[in-house]
């Protein structure tokens, strides 16, 4: 028997594809435009959305029949809140000088409001398997827009991938320096994440006209 069924199986592969949080649902922008001027730090910030999303939804759904109605997104933030935490520390313990980086955008994941509306949305409403894969889905539709986007700004924007040279030396004028090439500096900062992001929304809905919404 299969793991996953034809509806389990769309948890995880629509958030990809046609229903990705952020290139279709336009959520969650302010930290992949805050993040995502170096590839590790957008990695680190992918896997940090999908322990607190899947674990999140789980904890959620296993409170949902017991969750006052009037008090529940205090409950869903004090839930996302302590995982938020766990994240801090386990950076804070295991990648000290990244954990620095990332500090205040680590706490931002409280604010993130896919991971809000997913509670809200699919836990509140869905049993344990499900909500879990619904949580994976949509923080790896999150994470994996948020790594393209790291790996375009840090390869045109500082010639590394995860701060190791890929292109050359650009003191020495080696490999792609030496043919004149310069690290475009617009791409580290913060603009330049917007442009890339609307660039892949424009790609992905000329891939898939169905995407495009009517005027």
């Amino acid at each position: 028997m299969a793991l996953l069924t034809k509806k389990d199986a769309n948890l995880i592969i629509d958030p990809l594809t046609d229903n990705n949080p952020i290139t279709i649902q336009v959520l969650g922008i302010c930290s992949a435009l805050a993040i995502t001027a170096e590839l590790k730090a957008s990695v680190v910030m992918a896997i940090a959305v999908i322990f607190v999303m899947g674990v999140g939804n789980v904890v959620i759904s296993l409170m949902r029949n017991i969750i006052p109605a009037k008090i529940k997104i205090i409950v869903q933030l004090i839930v996302v809140a302590t995982l938020v935490i766990v994240v801090d520390q386990v950076l804070k313990a295991f990648a000290y000088e990244l954990s620095k980086t990332l500090s205040v955008f680590v706490g931002l994941i409280i604010t993130n409001c896919i991971i809000m509306g997913r509670f809200e949305a699919f836990a509140l409403g869905n049993g344990l398997w499900r909500s879990f894969l619904d949580g994976i889905g949509n923080a790896l539709g999150y994470g994996v827009i948020l790594v393209i986007v790291g790996f375009i700004r840090e390869l045109l924007g500082s010639g590394t991938l995860f701060g190791y040279p890929v292109l050359g030396d650009p003191i020495a004028k080696t490999g792609l320096y030496a043919t004149g090439y310069e690290n475009n500096g617009f791409m580290i900062i913060p603009p330049a994440a917007l442009i890339v992001v609307g660039i892949i929304i424009w790609v992905q809905r000329t891939q898939n006209p169905a995407l495009v919404e009517e005027g």
